[in-house]
């Protein structure tokens, strides 16, 4: 396989957080609010044809609700409202796309407090993500520092450090989070429910990649050009931010491809059992706790969308971890 081949999925992971980015700043609709009038509306059909069957431009009908059934829906084509592109959002701001008011626009359908799903999605998207990366990238901090210093130092830093990474590498992370969890308040501003999420999940997961770091610190002290710099004086942390540094860069990519689809999965099961960021805050698994109804399940498919957006996440984080692997070794 070609090199451009294999950094073809790299590109696609940095394409897909650019358009959850982008597309959750030009949401069509703010992510907490609710059309109470809509609850579990399905995805709005964007019609393209008049009523005689002739090219007319984007626009959406009447959408009605049944009140005999609850989340039950009929159009109303006779009353047709245009799309307008890059138009004002309600509440502020500009949306890709919205519906001439009175219409209503739900790309994605709502959830049962009519909020749109699409708009929170996108949201959620980056609060999931960017959850993981902000933890992958402390937890590796973490690691790259404690394992550097037991790799240097050895003795009794050594013996602390790596007895305490083993502790931690042998519970399970998910309870290690939960009994973390549970330590601290339940109840919380969104922003603090995301800044405790970030710290529990990257100092449960330091560990293997600090072991990872250690290693190649112990081998990289005897080389002989750091033997050399240590017999002119110069000190742990010269050796460390000149020569030991440098020789971890590779491997902490590596390590980062594998512990963002990781944290991200953390992050959202904490969210789907009301322990991670919480509401209004939009997550994926704030989504996806809806879920837990079967009637929900069964009767409104299109609350399945996060779950099929996170799948996608970890397929492209899956080939970018290959792709950065293959770099590893052929710089090894």
């Amino acid at each position: 396989m070609s090199r451009r081949a294999i950094s073809r999925p790299v590109l696609l992971l940095v394409v897909w957080h650019a358009a959850l980015a982008a597309g959750a700043w030009l949401a069509p609709h703010p992510g907490n609010r609710q059309y109470r009038e809509y609850p579990f509306a399905p995805p709005t059909r964007i019609r393209l044809l008049d009523a005689n069957r002739g090219l007319a431009w984007p626009h959406v009908c009447a959408l009605e609700p049944e009140p005999a059934r609850f989340g039950a829906y009929r159009e109303d084509c006779a009353r047709r409202f245009p799309v307008r592109f890059l138009a004002s959002r309600p509440g502020g701001g500009i949306a890709l796309m919205q519906a001439v008011a009175p219409g209503s626009l739900f790309l994605l359908g709502t959830d049962e407090l009519g909020r749109d799903v699409f708009s929170r999605l996108l949201l959620g998207g980056v609060l999931s993500l960017g959850c993981g990366l902000s933890a992958a990238c402390l937890a590796l901090a973490l690691a790259a520092w404690l394992g550097s210093l037991a790799g240097l130092l050895g003795g009794l830093a050594d013996a602390v450090i790596s007895r305490g990474a083993e502790v931690l590498m042998a519970l399970p992370i998910l309870y290690l989070l939960l009994a973390m969890r549970a330590a601290l308040p339940i109840q919380s501003p969104p922003l603090t429910g995301f800044l405790m999420a970030v710290c529990l999940i990257a100092l449960a997961g330091w560990a293997r990649p600090a072991r990872l770091v250690r290693g190649i610190v112990l081998s990289a002290r005897e080389r002989g050009y750091v033997l050399a710099a240590r017999g002119f004086g110069a000190g742990s942390f010269y050796l460390l931010r000149k020569h030991l540094l440098p020789e971890l860069r590779g491997v902490l990519h590596a390590q980062a491809a594998v512990l963002i689809p990781r944290f991200v999965i953390l992050e959202v099961t904490l969210s789907l059992l009301g322990l991670g960021v919480p509401e209004p805050a939009s997550s994926w698994g704030s989504m996806l706790a809806n879920l837990r109804q079967y009637d929900v399940l069964a009767t409104h498919p299109w609350m399945l969308a996060p779950a099929a957006a996170l799948t996608l996440s970890l397929a492209l984080f899956g080939h970018a971890g290959r792709w950065l692997e293959v770099e590893v070794q052929e710089k090894a």
